[in-house]
């Protein structure tokens, strides 16, 4: 059987040699632009998903959010849970958040909104917005009569360039006043403006917790969500059990169970699509393989009748056949992944640019391995069938075509 092995390797590699080399170099250029195909669109919708993934991470929900019991509207005893949380093994800090209902105006330019009140230094800990400042400074703690407003927010003077209603224009050191749902009324300076590409905090106000009690008229010891950052290594899944061990009744949802809920369908989407690209790609390849050796061993049949002839076996012609298919295939998967790192290093350096942020492809080795895997499969079954075909016919068959 190993000597068989031998002898059809041997004849394949000596027909290739004796091949048309232009036919050999398009059908490996076809087999790496196949591979490329396979991989690249899919890596570019999968780096979509990350980027979101990061974006809601980084900007909004951070790894676990603390949301009020069922049917509360507040989380109270903030003060006594976070407590609890900050001690709870994996955590690294757990920021509040509480927000309430408002209308900003800066001059004739008049916008609903919610105003977020947090703590600047625990912030800083648990979310990556003070590092996404397009304009100006982030929060001080203890700082009143200041706020930060998101990209979407501030808007351009000329409002023809938002795509949703904005205050005209806001500039750092500008004045805004903000109509609050209680009754309060209040004068704040800009001190900055934030640009994240994230939805959530390019559309928020941020004040300071002690700006907000000045607002309530008393200590703030209640919150609509904490946010909590884990260790980096950590499940948050893991983390979330820990927490409810702790005693925890408030509900406790990682950012995956979020994101489920917000974008589950998309990410099903997003995967039909991966599907129906890799399927189109391999029934490529083996349109193109089929017909490459198809043509070969048609072209060879009396070569094919020679060989009967002289007693070798049709196991070893039709893995003769079959091994020219491996061999292009392994070649032009190699230059297809070439080509792919090249084009994924291009545009780790120049991203696509979208307004959710700049999407780079996403693909892991184990992608690599999977789509190889499946592209030799069906690349074998493309080279055997019209191997098996030819070298079926009989010996006078075969020497009179």
């Amino acid at each position: 059987m190993l000597s068989n092995l031998k002898v059809s390797f041997f004849l394949a590699l000596r027909s290739l040699q004796r091949g048309n080399r232009g036919s050999i170099f398009l059908t490996i250029l076809i087999i790496a632009m196949v591979f490329t195909n396979m991989i690249f669109l899919p890596s570019i919708v999968t780096g979509a998903v990350k980027n979101a993934e990061r974006s809601i991470i980084d900007y909004s929900t951070s790894s676990i959010v603390i949301e009020p019991k069922q049917d509360d509207e507040y989380i109270f005893d903030l003060s006594d849970l976070l407590e609890k949380l900050n001690k709870v093994p994996g955590v690294e800090r757990a920021a509040p958040h509480f927000s309430m209902g408002s209308m900003l105006q800066f001059k004739s330019k008049r916008l609903g909104s919610s105003v977020t009140a947090i703590r600047p230094n625990d912030e800083r800990q648990v979310t990556k917005v003070w590092t996404r400042m397009k304009e100006g400074d982030y929060l001080g703690e203890g700082e009143t009569g200041q706020v930060i407003i998101g990209n979407y927010v501030a808007g351009h003077k000329d409002t023809s360039e938002d795509f949703m209603p904005s205050l005209g224009g806001v500039r750092v050191g500008d004045s805004i006043t903000i109509d609050y749902t209680n009754g309060v009324s209040r004068t704040y300076r800009v001190k900055g403006i934030v640009e994240t590409q994230s939805y959530d905090a390019d559309l928020s106000v941020y004040t300071t917790w002690d700006d907000m009690e000045s607002v309530i008229g008393k200590p703030i010891d209640y919150a609509n969500a904490v946010l909590v950052k884990t260790a980096p290594g950590l499940k948050e899944s893991d983390v979330k059990n820990q927490i409810y061990k702790q005693g925890v009744q408030e509900q406790v949802k990682t950012w995956q169970d979020l994101i489920s809920k917000a974008m589950g369908k998309a990410v099903q989407g997003y995967s039909i699509i991966n599907g129906v690209t890799v399927i189109v790609s391999l029934v490529i390849a083996v349109v193109v393989l089929f017909i490459v050796i198809m043509i070969k061993t048609l072209n060879s049949r009396r070569q094919i009748g020679i060989l009967k002839a002289v007693g070798i076996e049709r196991s070893i012609i039709i893995n003769n056949y079959l091994f020219q298919v491996i061999i292009l295939t392994i070649i032009g998967t190699i230059c297809g992944v070439i080509l792919v790192e090249a084009l994924i290093s291009l545009m780790n350096i120049y991203p696509l640019h979208f307004p959710e942020g700049d999407i780079v492809p996403y693909v892991t080795p184990l992608e690599l391995l999977t789509n190889s895997l499946y592209l030799f499969i069906v690349s074998a079954i493309a080279g055997y069938i019209p191997a098996w075909r030819v070298a079926s016919e009989d010996i006078l068959t075969a020497m009179r075509s």
